[in-house]
């Protein structure tokens, strides 16, 4: 019980001191993380862990288009919402059909986001070992 006491301070405390850049990623990182345990759990027949992480996964995406700001982003944060939107739109279908294709899908779409803000951040900290954009 100490263990998990003292892991719980190191997330809340990773959460609370993390920069917006570092917080979008822990987001992403998250969206990733609970479609893959969605898909599986999809594959194992277990309805209500896939439902559980699908949600999630979805709650993610619409906490980052409330973030998004579209009239200082214009056209490419509008760009943005429309991926973010399809996705959460392809997240209910894959759970309601419980459609380990529809997460075949999208799984890369949220790793090749995921994988461009990790850039997008690298690139805005000056270290040019990144690819670009």
């Amino acid at each position: 019980m100490q263990t998990n006491n003292g892991y719980n301070v190191y997330k809340n405390n990773s959460i609370n001191f993390a920069s917006k850049e570092q917080l979008l990623l822990m987001l992403l990182d998250g969206a990733l993380k609970f479609s893959k345990i969605g898909r599986q759990a999809i594959i194992d027949k277990n309805i209500q862990k896939s439902s559980d992480n699908l949600i999630k996964t979805q709650n993610i995406y619409y906490e980052l288009i409330a973030s998004l700001d579209v009239k200082a982003g214009g056209q490419w944060a509008q760009n943005l919402t429309d991926v973010y939107s399809y996705i959460i739109k392809r997240l209910v279908e894959a759970n309601i059909k419980k459609s380990v294709e529809i997460m075949d899908e999208i799984i890369p779409l949220i790793e090749d986001i995921k994988n461009l803000w990790e850039e997008a951040n690298e690139v805005s900290k000056g270290n040019n070992r990144v690819g670009s954009l």
